[in-house]
């Protein structure tokens, strides 16, 4: 899933112009077809970062632009199906060791579902633990 935002509509050579958007657009999305993408699938959203033009609701200095601004966009991007039936992976990113509780390894949930009582070993040494919480 892509968006591709056209940032900069308000700049003096350009302002707000529906032609040069659409050289733009032209031009990126051929780029786009080379190397493998479908640009009709993807939508192009112009936008003025500074003055904060189609970002969060529709510009009326683009009357010409009838897609949707970039927040409806991001709101239309499906979110990634979470792979809970493939066996846990944690990649750990840290380690702490607390007083009365021992050491606490903390990562991010890639694969799987973590609950508390499963018991669950460290690779590449081995080590099994179970998880409290």
């Amino acid at each position: 899933q892509m968006i591709v935002v056209i940032n900069k509509m308000d700049d003096k050579t350009v302002n707000y112009s529906e032609e040069r958007y659409k050289e733009i657009k032209s031009e990126t999305a051929a780029y786009l077809k080379k190397v493998g993408y479908k640009p009709m699938k993807i939508p192009f959203v112009p936008v003025s970062g500074w003055e904060g033009e189609n970002m969060t609701e529709k510009s009326e200095k683009m009357p010409w632009y009838s897609g949707p601004c970039l927040l409806e966009a991001l709101d239309n991007i499906a979110p990634p199906k979470r792979p809970v039936d493939k066996p846990l992976r944690i990649p750990i990113q840290d380690c702490y060791k607390i007083g009365g509780i021992g050491t606490v390894p903390v990562g991010r949930v890639e694969t799987g579902v973590v609950k508390p009582g499963i018991e669950a070993m460290f690779a590449p040494v081995g080590i099994k633990g179970e998880i409290q919480s």
